[in-house]
């Protein structure tokens, strides 16, 4: 066959079968119940429509559900700040001890029953953290106790920290402790007077704990806050301390309950006073006994 005779009846085979228009453009369906057949035809605009609504749903979906993993995370702070603009609310509610809370977050010392606010930037001390995990595999611990041989280890005539928080990378000249010390059943801090003859007999016990160093003591300001629906009331000492080769700034709340006392101490270099008093004293004003 010639060339031209080729060439024209491919054109003739074009023309028998003409490209759809756009009018006569569909798209079949499949059965919905599987019968393989056709059963209604739709439009590219409704097709579209229908593909549109879909991806809307979905967006909200997921918007929906990236924003709770966003607020469940406190990305970029964003539960902070929501909680920060009702912050009595997220405290009473004690959120912040999940969340901070206008840049403080709370400890919450469920086997002790005390709690308090401290800056959300501090981080706990790894000794007492140590010390605590220590304690508690101790006692869940399944393997017999070691044999003595009829010695016995002298016991520890002073209390620790069951609690304690400052800057990273400090040298732990600023931070807040709390200590949980034994006492009579009958012990009442009242008995000891007012809030400043309370501060006068805690600033002769810290003297008489250095013997042999010249240590200087000097209260500064004594207050008492009570809480007469759970029985306790609280003493708050302001109190600077000096020694040879330091300056501090305390602030300390005393309290006592089911004969246990409870003494939560807040420090600072002097010179550093000015600069973080107002975190110090809501750290104290923060201090509470708990029911457990």
């Amino acid at each position: 066959m010639a060339i031209g005779s080729v060439a024209t009846a491919r054109l003739v085979s074009l023309r028998q079968f003409p490209s759809p228009s756009s009018r006569s453009l569909s798209i079949i369906r499949a059965s919905p119940e599987g019968g393989g057949g056709p059963t209604s035809t739709a439009s590219p605009a409704e097709e579209f429509g229908r593909m549109a609504a879909a991806f809307r749903r979905r967006l909200v979906v997921g918007t929906g559900a990236a924003s709770l993993l966003a607020v469940g995370a406190n990305f970029g702070g964003i539960t902070s700040f929501l909680l920060g603009i009702s912050s009595n609310t997220a405290r009473t509610l004690r959120l912040d001890v999940l969340y901070p809370v206008n840049g403080f977050t709370r400890c919450l010392n469920l086997t002790n029953g005390f709690e308090f606010i401290y800056p959300s930037n501090w981080v706990g001390d790894q000794t007492v953290l140590y010390r605590e995990a220590s304690k508690a595999e101790a006692q869940r611990s399944l393997d017999p106790p070691p044999l003595s041989n009829g010695s016995t280890r002298p016991t520890r005539n002073f209390s620790e920290p069951v609690a304690a928080f400052g800057p990273p990378g400090s040298n732990g000249e600023l931070n807040v402790s709390v200590i949980v010390s034994t006492v009579p059943l009958d012990f009442k801090i009242e008995a000891f007077g007012g809030p400043k003859e309370v501060g006068e007999v805690v600033l002769g016990r810290i003297a008489k704990s250095r013997k042999g160093t010249d240590i200087k003591a000097t209260l500064v300001d004594a207050t008492l806050r009570e809480d007469p629906e759970n029985g306790v009331n609280y003493y708050k000492l302001e109190f600077r301390v000096e020694g040879p080769s330091f300056r501090r700034h305390n602030v300390a709340v005393c309290c006592a309950r089911d004969g246990k006392l409870y003494t939560l101490n807040a420090q600072a270099p002097e010179s550093s006073w000015v600069k973080v008093k107002r975190d110090l004293f809501q750290i104290a004003d923060s201090f509470n006994l708990i029911s457990t």
